[in-house]
C-alpha cells in the first residue's frame, strides 16, 4: 500500500497458533468436535479471520447490476478441517445469506457480530477432512469506513462502476471469506455485468461469454492469495495488453479520464518488473498489470498481480515501482502478524530508492544523510514494529527505507543483496515475521544484528551513531 498521506498499520503475535498450510489451527483437538474459533488470533484485529480449517480455493460466481448496486453471489469453497468441527465461521459484512450447503447437504447458519457467518453442517467434520461449502447470497455491498484510510472494500465509482480495495480487510464486503493473511487460497471469479461494462480482476483472463443479463467475465488467480489482495473493478475501461519476455501476460486497465501521463508511466511496467526481478529474484506471480481508477481514494494497493491505483497522484513511476515491489514483499510473502507490516511497506518503499539509484543516478548515501539531518524527534519516535492497530501505515514509508539503507551498510553490499534476493523465494506463497527476517539476515551476514534491530526496528528514538552511520554512511555536512 502507498498512502496519499502516509498512514500506519500494525499487527500482532498470534499466540498459540499452529501454522500448517499457512492458516491457524485451533489447538490439538483429540476429543470430540468443537466449534472453530471466530477469529484468527491477531491481537490487533482478533475477530478477523477464523480458526479450525484451511481454505484451498474460492470459486465465486457473481452477477452485479451497476444501476441498482445489487450483487448476487454463488460461492464455492474448497477447504480442509484442521480440527474436528461441529461448526465453523466465515467473515461476511452485510449482504443476505440465502442458503448454505456443506458437502452437498443443507447446513444451518446464523449471523453474529458485524461480520461473523456461523455455519453448522449436518454432520461434524473430522480433523484432516476435505470439505466443500456452497453459499448463495445477495444484497448491496457497503464499504468499511476506516477512520484513517477512508472507505475499504467494495466501493462505488462516480461514473457508475465499482471496485474493491482495502487493507487490512476488504474481501468480506463482497464474498464469504476467511479474512486473515494466514489463510492463502487460489481465487476464481466469474462475474456477469451488463454488456456496456468492462471487468478486470486478479490473475489471468479467461474467455468471456454471453449470459442472461449481459456478459460473464472470467478471471483466475492460481497463485495463493491473501483475501485483502483480491479485487474486481467494473468500469468502461481502456485496456492495454502486452507480455513480458517470459510470456507472463500484462493486462492494465484505465478508467475514462485517466491522463496520458499515467498510461505512459504504466508502459514502463515490463522494465520495472525486470528491474525488481534483478533485485528480488524471479517474479513470483503468474500475471501482471494495473488498475487505474479515476477516483480519489486515500491509497493505492498491491492487489495481487494487478495493483489498484488512485487517480492522479498515484499514476507515477515511483508508485508503480512501490506497488509492484509488493508482489514479492507483501503478496508472495505475507505478514504472519499485522505488527510485522514493515516487511511489506519498508521494502516496497526502499524499492523506489533502488530504482532512483539505478535509473536516475541518485546518490542514496547523500539522500540518506540529508534525510537524517532533516529528521525530527517525532520522526525518530515513529515505530517500524508493533506500532499498534490503526498506526501501521505511517513510519514504514519514511523511516522504513532509511532503516534498510542503514542495514545495507551495516551488513555490507554482498550480504544485503543476497538477503533481499533470496528471502522472497524462501517464503514464497507463505507468511513471515520480522524476527525470522532478522535471523535470516544474521545467518547470511555472519553477524549479530540484535543491537541494530533494537535501535531501528523494535525500539523508538534516534539510533546511536554506530547504527545510524555504519560503513560508508556519513552525516551530512
Amino acid at each position: 500500500m502507498r498512502g496519499q498521506k502516509p498512514v500506519v498499520l500494525a499487527a500482532a503475535l498470534l499466540t498459540g497458533i499452529c501454522l500448517s498450510s499457512g492458516v491457524a489451527a485451533a489447538g490439538n483437538d483429540w476429543g470430540g468436535a468443537k466449534p472453530g474459533s471466530d477469529g484468527a488470533g491477531d491481537s490487533y484485529y482478533p475477530q478477523d479471520g477464523n480458526g479450525g480449517y484451511d481454505i484451498a480455493d474460492y470459486n465465486l460466481k457473481v452477477s452485479y447490476d451497476p444501476a441498482s448496486h445489487q450483487l448476487k453471489g454463488a460461492q464455492d469453497i474448497s477447504a480442509r478441517a484442521t480440527q474436528s468441527l461441529s461448526s465453523f465461521n466465515l467473515d461476511l459484512r452485510g449482504l443476505t445469506v440465502d442458503a448454505v450447503k456443506v458437502d452437498g447437504r443443507g447446513a444451518k447458519f446464523s449471523r453474529t457480530g458485524d461480520h461473523e457467518l456461523v455455519i453448522t453442517p449436518a454432520r461434524s467434520l473430522r480433523r484432516g477432512e476435505h470439505f466443500e461449502v456452497k453459499i448463495d447470497y445477495h444484497g448491496v455491498p457497503e464499504p468499511i469506513d476506516d477512520p484513517v484510510l477512508g472507505n475499504n472494500g467494495w466501493q462505488y465509482a462516480q461514473a457508475g462502476g465499482a471496485f474493491v480495495a482495502g487493507e487490512p480487510k476488504s474481501a468480506a464486503t463482497w464474498y464469504p471469506v476467511n479474512d486473515t493473511p494466514l489463510d492463502k487460497a487460489t481465487f476464481h471469479l466469474a462475474i456477469t455485468v451488463p454488456d456496456e461494462w468492462g471487468v478486470i480482476a486478479n490473475g489471468r483472463e479467461k474467455p468471456s461469454f454471453k449470459a442472461p443479463g449481459g456478459t460473464t467475465h472470467v478471471w483466475a488467480e492460481e497463485t495463493p492469495i491473501v483475501p485483502y489482495m483480491t479485487t474486481v473493478a467494473i468500469d468502461k475501461w481502456t485496456f492495454d495488453k502486452q507480455k513480458r519476455k517470459d510470456g507472463t501476460p500484462i493486462v492494465s486497465a484505465f478508467a475514462p479520464g485517466v491522463p496520458d501521463s499515467t498510461k505512459q508511466a504504466e508502459a514502463k511496467l515490463p522494465e520495472i518488473l525486470d528491474f525488481l526481478e534483478s533485485k528480488f529474484g524471479k517474479y513470483p506471480i503468474d500475471a501482471a498489470g494495473g488498475i487505474f481508477l479515476n477516483e480519489q481514494i486515500g491509497f493505492s494497493l498491491e492487489t495481487m498481480s494487478r495493483p489498484i491505483y488512485s487517480a492522479g497522484w498515484a499514476g507515477t513511476v515511483p508508485t508503480i515501482v512501490h506497488e509492484n515491489a509488493h508482489q514479492w514483499y507483501g503478496d508472495s510473502v505475507a505478514v504472519s502478524h499485522w505488527r510485522d507490516v514493515c516487511l511489506n511497506e519498508c521494502f516496497a518503499s526502499y524499492a523506489t530508492w533502488l530504482w532512483d539509484e539505478a535509473k536516475e543516478g541518485v546518490d542514496l548515501n547523500k539522500q540518506y544523510a540529508d534525510d537524517v539531518k532533516k529528521a525530527s524527534a517525532n520522526f525518530w519516535n515513529g515505530k517500524l514494529y508493533d506500532m499498534g492497530p490503526g498506526k501501521e501505515f505511517t513510519s514504514v514509508y519514511s523511516k522504513g527505507p532509511m532503516m534498510l539503507h542503514a542495514l545495507r551498510s551495516y551488513v555490507g553490499q554482498a550480504a544485503f543483496d543476497r538477503v533481499i534476493k533470496t528471502w522472497p523465494s524462501l517464503h514464497r506463497d507463505g507468511n513471515a515475521s520480522m524476527q525470522e527476517f532478522q535471523q535470516y539476515t544474521e545467518k547470511v551476514a555472519h553477524k549479530n544484528l540484535q543491537g541494530f534491530f533494537d535501535a531501528w526496528v523494535y525500539g523508538a528514538g534516534k539510533p546511536a551513531d554506530q547504527y545510524l552511520f555504519p560503513g560508508g554512511l556519513k552525516p551530512a555536512a
